[in-house]
């Protein structure tokens, strides 16, 4: 008796589910409960939220992180909720995506605290701005704002609070109102991480901003790990995003992993913000981490920055020196996200053209694990200071979901002229139709490419309806795909399964408006 065929594994996408300048109205867990089911349906499997811990205030992203422990639950920092809501929202977002088969990743900001309770004084040592092993001034007296005692929270969820000794920097010396970088030295602070245990930009990255927490002191690891066991027990979550991991503890965040692996076994997907465009430094980081763990892959943005700014660039180079071309189980790919996109400080521009080819690029290959950005998806808010239109003319919906349905099997690529590229996906014995596409950022774009002879006489076309070619593939298991100038296409057998799906509304938006 032959045996039986394992099936295929279905194609995940993830969703970074919020942007810059979402509208701090505290509705943010509400709107995304709701749209779940419509996300569902589109082909996202997971939403990576944002920071869902008390800011230092109730505008603030959470990035300006005050209080792990606070999801929304307490009357600190200017109210309960967050920017993004209540505890009680984020936990019935939490049910409803849990309902939906839908994964949450919980976005983990470990590095530093902000809004500090009251201020300390400590002995510190300023160091240059541009290389944090220069010291360059004697050790001496500051005051700092160190002191966090969460006095809405009393206690609960955690006994802990925060002093001076627990930090290895800060940025701002209240005793003269003076802006710098303050080396924290005493007998249990060691002033930096460790050589090789952070980043080595700028001498030493262990400070990036705030008040920077030091992992090497037992009761700061402590205090993290059980807010991790905490977090695990408080929301259904799929998985963590941890950010700004060049400028922490390589040793703790291995601990932290290692730890809610050991406990829960839950196979959660563990990704890392080590925003460098050094393909090396990542390799190198990605291997010292010793366990499965990603890094969204920032090279490839740059290269579609790059690529889309110029006019009738060599496309053939877009997966050159990217995470994605050499270690693509570990690579997260994107387009944009909350620090790349209009007026942030690590802004990379694509142009709108460009788009649908980068997403398409993402999320019709075999390699790497997308994420869609929110801001491409919706839209800014138009009502915002902002705004911002969807990206791909409403059509990403359709291709997160060309990727659901037909992005399957092994991969022959078409990369053999510069401004035109195309390849095609054969399908898998269960999920047999499979897809051709071709793009072009230059004039008009043609290929004829190979789709399998089982195909023959099926007539393709394509599911954005970008071209209204109806390809009938050859005999010889050959067609002609075509797309037009600075455009894409994706060509499916018509009477594909789930075809019917394409025809339906894509307008649902999350702020009420059309793209």
């Amino acid at each position: 008796m032959a045996e039986e065929q394992a099936p295929t594994p279905e194609n995940m996408t993830m969703l970074q589910g919020f942007e810059w300048y979402v509208p701090a109205d505290h509705k943010h867990w509400v709107r995304l409960e709701k749209h779940v089911p419509q996300l569902k349906a589109w082909g996202i499997d997971n939403i990576w939220i944002p920071p869902a811990c008390k800011g230092s205030s109730t505008t603030g992203n959470g990035y300006d992180i005050y209080d792990l422990y606070d999801l929304g639950e307490f009357d600190a920092k200017g109210g309960v909720a967050t920017k993004w809501g209540t505890k009680d929202e984020l936990l019935k977002l939490g049910q409803t995506a849990k309902d939906h088969r839908v994964g949450l990743y919980f976005d983990a900001v470990l590095n530093h605290k902000f809004a500090a309770d009251h201020k300390e004084k400590c002995q510190a040592i300023e160091v240059d701005q541009e290389d944090r092993n220069k010291e360059i001034s004697d050790k001496y007296e500051i005051e700092a704002w160190v002191g966090f005692d969460f006095p809405a929270r009393q206690g609960k969820h955690s006994p802990m609070k925060y002093h001076w000794y627990h930090f290895s920097g800060v940025d701002f010396n209240a005793r003269n109102e003076k802006t710098g970088i303050y080396k924290i030295m005493g007998d249990k602070s060691t002033g930096w991480a460790e050589h090789g245990d952070v980043d080595s930009e700028k001498g030493n990255y262990d400070f990036l901003m705030g008040s920077d927490l030091d992992y090497s002191h037992p009761e700061v690891e402590e205090d993290v790990l059980n807010w991790g066991k905490w977090l695990a027990n408080e929301l259904p979550l799929k998985g963590i995003r941890f950010d700004a991991i060049k400028h922490y503890s390589e040793e703790f965040l291995r601990k932290f992993i290692t730890m809610l692996d050991e406990t829960y076994g839950q196979g959660w997907f563990f990704v890392g913000e080590f925003w460098k465009d050094s393909l090396n430094d990542m390799t190198r980081y990605l291997d010292r981490m010793q366990k499965k763990f990603s890094l969204f892959d920032a090279p490839l943005v740059y290269n579609f920055s790059e690529i889309s700014r110029g006019n009738g660039a060599d496309m053939r180079q877009v997966f050159d020196q990217t995470l994605v071309s050499v270690m693509p189980v570990n690579a997260v790919t994107l387009v944009m996200n909350h620090d790349t996109q209009p007026y942030q400080a690590l802004e990379a521009p694509i142009e709108g053209w460009f788009k649908p080819l980068a997403y398409t690029l993402i999320l019709l290959r075999v390699e790497g694990y997308p994420c869609i950005w929110f801001g491409d998806l919706y839209g800014i808010d138009p009502k915002g200071e902002h705004p911002f239109p969807c990206a791909c003319g409403g059509a990403l919906p359709k291709m997160a979901l060309a990727r659901k349905l037909y992005a399957y099997g092994k991969q022959a690529d078409y990369f053999d002229y510069p401004t035109c590229l195309g390849w095609v996906r054969y399908g898998t014995w269960d999920r047999r139709f499979g897809c051709a596409v071709v793009m072009s950022n230059a004039g008009p774009g043609e290929k004829r490419m190979h789709v399998g002879e089982m195909h023959a006489g099926e007539v393709w076309t394509d599911v954005l309806g970008w071209s209204d070619r109806e390809v009938t593939i050859e005999d010889d298991g050959f067609g002609v795909f075509v797309c037009g100038g600075t455009s894409v296409s994706i060509f499916v057998n018509r009477e594909a399964e789930g075809r019917e799906k394409f025809c339906e509304t894509f307008n649902d938006n999350i702020y009420g408006h059309e793209c």
